[in-house]
């Protein structure tokens, strides 16, 4: 993993594991609200900075509360583990076609022989690895399998595999009377993958598709321990599984979703999210080390579904990207659930001094704990790990295969789901109540249980000379969540409580000339306003009051979380890490940017008297699609008018898991059954399903499309 960290440390507590351990404790202090001085209010980034905290909060209580009897806990075991296999990818689980298991050579040592191997976990993805195996076998015996961390090993731009920079494990597990498989990682094995899909290469459409490398990952443990357990030479109930940094998280993938794994020591792979999400230390971080955070678990969660088996947790005091505190709270969280198996000694922590790094004071207890549960052994370690061979005598492919699909695997491990239009009324009713249900689950989970008051603030100016008599501007100020200050500021004809029909303008980072004029509206309104008001209509306005007394329209511009007025930062890994802790959360920005539009229309809803005749969303671009699922989520929303939506999910909006539902022409075919939507396009084509749905059925949706206006 990364050698970076914005983690600080400070003295905490003690811990007892066989000894009292006086270690020091790495801690960042979250800015909840730092004081910009000049304005004497917090900044956007000090309100999200506040929220991340509060939400990483509430997920803290995940595993106390799956805590109760024995019994509940195996219920509820059995249901956490389908979930994490879903956040994984692999739900269903990928059929075990065969493995195509091939042996390309072999060293000897005086005491094992070393096998390089590969073997396809599904057709194309190939796993290259090394089978260090005693040479003295006259049983069946343990074997581990060890799953490697980032250590890369290139030479004159060739990958060796980070199976070459782990083997000295491979060695001693061998010396000492087991068989051990080490496996290459996708991105730093022979056939070099892609982990940094959003840390580095703006890939976000991975989260729309439900992807994580984490689950390529856990999918080649499993079919390699298929490989382990299909050798003569292994006990095929006696399977361990170690690995440190990437590899300690891989192991608890594996650990936990796959029984066959009786023993595991995952070293320095776990940390909670209090130390990922509030103290920055998703920031030292790839993908690999996050599931899909659908059902919004804390990583306690991961390690309490090992449980009973024996499980070692093993860390350095001075990791600067697996904290000692988040550690150790997650292993007094999961220790909780080995107490209700009356099995606490099979759970335990070890913590020697150090930083992120693989040293032999680790590596000795880990050896030891495999020994004793493995093995029934307790004598003591004689021998150190040692390393024995050149990368060359490990590598596995002279030549890399050219049907391999490990380079574009996150194209496919998850498929997209590619809706088929509807036989009849019956079944597109159907589709409908099936969407909306999958959406709330998968995509909008993030969204609170229930909607906090908005106790909206109202700052109502009336007669603008600038726009002509009897024009009035209202601002509503109100929270959309805790830490959500938002901002909707709306030019209406007479009094805002007797607005009937409203159209919301979405505001983006390039309004900031319109949102200047609505914050202190002296002098003529800048021209954007008047484009927005007449973009798509057959007529032009002259005016904003033209506008208002015309359509008899009252209009509101509004800018969700981290947009328009509401921007945060402007600095790239700024807002990549930004947009990386909401998915650690089980959200992403524009899912609860959806939420903001909704909680906007609310807003507007309680400020008026009347009966709202129409309530329109008005946007372009990405916001066009995040207003299209405001509708979705909102039937009080009856129109839109949509410049330019996304074609594609791949574009945007990003919401968890919608591939695994539909794309954006489908999601404009569901917000069309409650609503008007007009669209605006040079691309209509891309918007095919939409039509052909109208064809197949007449009523199907209420969709039209216009030329877009140059």
């Amino acid at each position: 993993m990364g050698t970076t960290t914005i983690c600080q440390r400070r003295l905490r507590r003690s811990m007892w594991m066989g000894w009292v351990l006086l270690v020091t404790l790495p801690v960042f202090q979250a800015a909840v609200y730092s004081q910009d001085k000049a304005a004497g209010k917090p900044s956007a980034d000090d309100h999200l900075s506040a929220y991340f905290a509060s939400q990483t909060r509430l997920l803290s209580k995940s595993v106390g509360a799956t805590t109760g009897t024995l019994a509940q806990w195996k219920i509820k075991q059995s249901e956490l583990r389908g979930q994490l296999l879903d956040m994984l990818g692999l739900q269903p689980l990928p059929p075990k076609t065969d493995l195509k298991v091939v042996f390309t050579g072999e060293t000897e040592h005086d005491e094992f022989i070393v096998k390089n191997v590969h073997f396809q976990s599904r057709p194309g993805l190939y796993v290259t690895g090394n089978l260090y195996v005693p040479k003295k076998v006259d049983k069946r015996l343990p074997a581990i399998l060890y799953v490697c961390g980032h250590g890369m090993v290139k030479k004159n731009g060739v990958s060796y595999g980070n199976k070459v920079h782990y083997h000295h494990h491979g060695s001693w597990f061998a010396r000492n009377g087991y068989v051990c498989l080490t496996i290459d990682t996708l991105q730093l094995g022979e056939i070099e993958g892609i982990h940094h899909g959003t840390y580095r290469e703006k890939m976000w459409w991975w989260l729309n598709r439900g992807y994580t490398p984490a689950g390529v990952e856990a999918w080649n443990c499993v079919r390699a321990i298929d490989l382990l357990q299909s050798l003569p030479e292994v006990d095929p109930d006696r399977i361990g599984v170690t690995g440190r940094s990437g590899g300690g998280a891989y192991s608890w993938w594996i650990a936990a979703i796959d029984e066959r794994v009786q023993c595991a020591v995952p070293v320095a792979g776990i940390t909670d999210l209090q130390n990922h999400v509030v103290d920055g230390c998703v920031e030292g971080h790839c993908d690999c080390m996050f599931m899909v955070n659908t059902y919004q678990w804390d990583y306690p969660t991961v390690a309490a579904l090992v449980a009973p088996r024996p499980l070692l947790i093993s860390n350095t005091d001075n990791d600067g990207i697996f904290p000692l505190d988040g550690v150790y709270r997650t292993y007094e969280k999961v220790k909780k659930i080995y107490r209700l198996y009356g099995a606490a000694d099979r759970v335990a922590l070890h913590i020697t001094a150090g930083p992120h790094k693989d040293t032999q004071e680790l590596r000795v207890h880990a050896f030891r704990w495999f020994n004793h549960f493995l093995k029934q052994d307790d004598s003591l370690i004689q021998n150190p790990a040692e390393k024995y061979f050149q990368p060359e005598q490990l590598k596995v492919f002279t030549s890399l295969p050219s049907d391999q699909l490990n380079t574009r695997i996150h194209e496919t491990f998850v498929a997209a789901k590619e809706p088929s239009l509807p036989a009849d009324p019956a079944q597109w009713k159907a589709m409908q109540s099936h969407w909306r249900k999958t959406l709330s689950e998968k995509s909008f989970r993030g969204w609170p249980s229930q909607d906090a008051a908005l106790e909206i603030e109202v700052d109502s100016r009336q007669d603008l000379s600038s726009l002509g008599s009897n024009v009035g501007l209202s601002v509503l100020k109100f929270e959309s969540q805790q830490h959500v200050p938002l901002t909707l500021r709306i030019l209406h004809k007479g009094k805002l409580k007797d607005t009937n029909r409203v159209v919301i303008y979405l505001m983006d980072d390039q309004s900031k000339a319109t949102l200047d004029w609505l914050s202190e509206p002296t002098g003529s309104p800048p021209a954007g306003i008047l484009d927005r008001l007449n973009s798509g209509q057959e007529t032009a306005f002259e005016s904003v009051a033209a506008y208002l007394e015309k359509t008899g329209q009252t209009i509101a511009f509004f800018s969700p979380r981290g947009t328009g007025e509401n921007h945060w930062k402007q600095e790239a890994k700024y807002l990549t890490q930004t947009q990386r802790r909401f998915y650690l959360l089980g959200q992403t920005a524009d899912a609860m940017r959806v939420y903001d539009i909704v909680r906007a229309v609310e807003a507007i809803k309680q400020s008026s008297a009347s009966d709202l005749v129409t309530m329109e969303l008005n946007a372009q671009g990405i916001q066009a699609g995040m207003a299209v699922y405001a509708a979705i989520m909102d039937s009080t929303v009856s129109k839109l008018n949509l410049l330019d939506p996304p074609v594609s999910h791949r574009s945007g909006p990003i919401l968890l898991n919608v591939r695994k539902i539909f794309d954006m022409p489908q999601a404009i075919s569901l917000a069309g059954t409650t609503a008007t939507v007009s669209i605006r396009t040079d691309s209509p084509s891309g918007f095919d399903y939409v039509t052909q749905l109208q064809r197949t059925l007449e009523a199907g949706s209420k969709v039209r499309f216009q030329k877009r206006k140059k």
